[in-house]
């Protein structure tokens, strides 16, 4: 079976390199409109190897994340990947909080992420000594690496395998029919028996040009990031995060210790203005007329636009930034501060307004698409492709 796979990120190249896998020998082509392999989501993440402690017992990131973070250090093992256990605490900054670190506990341990610890105020310190708060949970299991280097090293596996990974080649045309898939790109057509779509921030006119719902839409929100200098960065030894809010997908300021030794702080999340707005300065008319167009994000803005004023402050201003991230890191300065990268998350909206939280993986005939793959599908990638096979495998046998 001869399938065609949109998308060289790393869940994108954790299905070719699956289905090859399963089925050596076979034809897999992986297309990707870039000219490098994770140029979109992959390579602007946090670099986080996620435990799987906070997620919905019984969701798809609940049953993949655990299995992906196991895949994932094997292949990084395998391959000289370093990954290092940084580990990662959940801080409460008020009395107001502990009840969230109850519930992360408990979906801990329901997700059957045994090594969560409880600690109080000292106890926390013993971790993170410079971090102020009065209780946390502590995820040793949590760590950093490269996703980047991960994704370079699929796309060799996949060549070696004998798979294709094939770059500059934007899909503009599908067309399904009884001999299979027609793929027209901007470099040349081709015909596979099946597809799989894992377009990132591209997934939703992917799916219209395949004749699929519209429904949800891809909403793009630039994470805003600050890198702490040298001498700020050394009072930060791993993760420290936010008790999540559950109204909101988005975790809040962070302090991230990034796999090069740079401490990161963010990102917030404001509306981009093109599906790919790394800068602020990135307009696209025409993704911008998408989303306002979008009923959804009419309603999503309005019931939110509280928190999208505060997130605006944090763009516009580097004190109310640094302010937040003082919180956790007392004494912080703005000055502590120098511009990182931002990165764009595919935030996939209902017509109603709701947000998509969980993956989102649909069936066309002979198409499979993968409508959302938010945090954790880097750590679940590899547990993704597995899922994905093992339904194609079943829908074609």
């Amino acid at each position: 079976m001869s399938v065609v796979v949109v998308g060289a990120g790393i869940v994108g190249l954790g299905v070719a390199r699956q289905l090859l896998i399963d089925a050596p020998g076979e034809p897999v082509t992986v297309l990707d409109k870039e000219t490098r392999v994770a140029a979109h989501q992959t390579g602007h993440n946090s670099g986080v190897v996620h435990a799987g402690i906070y997620y919905p017992p019984g969701s798809l990131k609940a049953q993949l994340c655990r299995r992906g973070r196991d895949l994932l250090c094997e292949f990084c093992a395998a391959n000289g990947i370093r990954v290092d256990p940084v580990g990662k605490l959940v801080v409460a900054l008020n009395e107001a909080e502990r009840d969230g670190l109850a519930e992360i506990e408990r979906r801990a341990l329901a997700n059957r992420v045994s090594d969560v610890v409880m600690l109080d105020g000292p106890g926390l310190r013993r971790i993170e000594p410079e971090v102020a708060g009065l209780a946390a949970v502590h995820s040793p299991s949590t760590a950093i690496v490269d996703f980047v280097a991960v994704a370079g090293a699929l796309a060799a596996d996949i060549a070696a395998r004998g798979g294709t990974v094939r770059l500059g080649a934007e899909v503009i045309d599908v067309r399904q029919g009884p001999a299979g898939v027609a793929v027209a790109t901007t470099t040349g057509e081709m015909t596979a028996d099946r597809m799989v779509v894992c377009g990132g921030l591209q997934s939703a006119r992917l799916a219209t040009l395949i004749g699929g719902d519209p429904d949800p839409q891809i909403v793009p929100f630039r994470g805003e990031y600050f890198r702490l200098t040298p001498d700020a960065a050394a009072r930060v030894r791993g993760l420290v995060y936010p008790v999540p809010d559950p109204r909101y997908p988005f975790l809040g300021i962070h302090l991230t210790r990034r796999i090069d030794g740079g401490v990161d702080v963010g990102p917030n999340a404001v509306l981009a203005l093109a599906l790919e707005g790394y800068r602020r300065g990135t307009v696209s008319l025409a993704d911008v007329r998408a989303i306002l167009a979008w009923p959804g994000f009419r309603v999503l803005a309005r019931r939110n636009w509280r928190m999208g004023a505060r997130e605006m402050l944090g763009s516009l201003s580097k004190r109310y930034f640094a302010a937040q991230a003082r919180a956790y890191l007392p004494g912080l300065r703005a000055a502590q501060l120098v511009p990182a990268a931002a990165g764009v998350r595919a935030q996939a909206i209902r017509r109603n307004g709701d947000l998509v939280d969980d993956f989102w993986i649909t069936h066309h005939d002979r198409i499979t698409m993968v409508r959302n793959a938010p945090s954790p599908a880097a750590t679940s990638s590899l547990a993704i492709a597995e899922y994905i096979c093992a339904e194609m495998a079943q829908a074609s046998g």
